[in-house]
């Protein structure tokens, strides 16, 4: 099973006021197990819609550097998320940033998914990748 855990998570309110519309920048750091075995830092911008709304169409972006092994292959490479959430949990695609890989996985290539549920201690993810 492919998985991944929150080790933290800031944010701040960029443009907005809490439980209002708002824009807000978040900081995180996550551990991956499975098919990806490392850690990773992401940012996203994240869109708020506010009370009342249950932000079901929105999407988030974020970038995220991971660092380990893909298949047992050594080194780092960046993801752009399209990630959206609503009051249950969140969705993300993603795609490999052409030409971020390094070492063993220098020319990675791929696309994947992400699914959480708010709560739970891990989410799961997919990868379908080339080198």
């Amino acid at each position: 099973m492919n998985t991944f855990a929150m080790k933290n998570w800031e944010e701040a309110i960029v443009s907005g006021t809490e439980g209002g519309p708002r824009v807000a920048h978040a900081h995180a750091t996550l551990a991956y197990n499975g098919l990806i075995e490392g850690e990773s830092v992401i940012d996203y911008l994240l869109y708020y819609a506010g009370e009342g709304h249950d932000g079901g169409d929105t999407t988030s972006p974020g970038l995220e550097r991971i660092e380990g092994s893909v298949d047992g292959r050594k080194g780092s490479f960046v993801i752009k998320h399209d990630t959206g959430f609503d009051a249950k949990g969140t969705t993300s695609a993603f795609e490999v940033v052409k030409g971020s890989g390094t070492g063993e996985l220098a020319g990675i290539t791929g696309t994947g998914t992400t699914t959480g549920v708010f709560g739970e201690p891990t989410m799961s993810y997919t990868l379908e990748y080339a080198l």
